[in-house]
């Protein structure tokens, strides 16, 4: 069972980039313990969401609280919140020059202060949780696309976060590789971890989260359990959605 205390919640969030407005109003939230999967064509405001919460892409109008607490710019808050909330891109933004270990232990070095012994002692742990622990003294380039998007995954938790946000974090990786990272999201999820996950894998989203969000055009278009979306779609344009990506 999940908990239903809501540690994200977004009110009327607006994004407009030039003359495209992205995100229209977006109001949800976000429960501590929940998988939330989000969905939806490329372009309509999916991962500018995720961006949002983040404060990597700031909201033009409209509210984002985290814990309660807004999200703004101050740098001190936003911090704060930038360690409660991880998050894992497309693309794995490692450091080419410092090995998984390293690139895993840096911030809880920077950050928290940690000494180079305590934080290798935490980012060896966090590789074995991710099945990287073989490979903790390898550099990026000589890493596989899924086994980098593991290091990412475990650099991401390397702050204890309260939330995981995942950016379609398997699209970037070659079909082989896209499995390996799931399982390590599963045991995520499996374990308590509050999740956001962009995504276009539809078999994930059936099997692992606990509400799907359908983004269309900026807006949410439908917010269900996964049994009812996939089984009864709330209109055509989800029908099709799911049709087409073989779900």
């Amino acid at each position: 069972m999940t908990a239903t205390t809501p540690y994200i919640v977004a009110e009327n969030v607006c994004k407009t980039f030039g003359t495209n407005q992205v995100l229209k109003e977006v109001s949800t939230h976000f429960n501590t313990g929940e998988v939330t999967v989000i969905i939806g064509a490329s372009g309509s405001g999916k991962s500018t969401l995720l961006r949002a919460i983040n404060r990597l892409e700031p909201h033009d109008s409209g509210t984002i609280r985290i814990g309660g607490v807004p999200v703004t710019d101050d740098p001190r808050t936003l911090q704060q919140q930038r360690c409660e909330v991880g998050m894992v891109f497309q693309q794995f933004n490692l450091f080419g020059h410092m090995s998984a270990l390293d690139n895993v232990a840096l911030a809880p070095r920077r950050l928290r202060h940690l000494s180079r012994a305590q934080a290798n002692e935490q980012a060896m742990t966090l590789l074995r949780r991710v099945g990287m622990q073989d490979h903790a003294h390898k550099y990026p380039w000589q890493l596989s696309g899924g086994q980098q998007q593991r290091v990412a995954i475990a650099r991401a938790l390397a702050m204890a976060p309260k939330v995981m946000l995942f950016d379609e974090p398997t699209s970037a990786l070659d079909p082989e590789m896209v499995q390996e990272v799931l399982d390590v999201m599963r045991e995520l999820a499996r374990g308590g971890m509050t999740m956001i996950v962009v995504t276009h894998e539809m078999g994930f989203a059936r099997e692992v989260a606990d509400r799907v969000l359908f983004f269309d055009k900026g807006r949410i278009a439908h917010d269900a359990p996964p049994a009812e979306f996939f089984n009864n779609p709330g209109n055509d344009r989800i029908r099709a959605f799911i049709g087409r990506m073989g779900a």
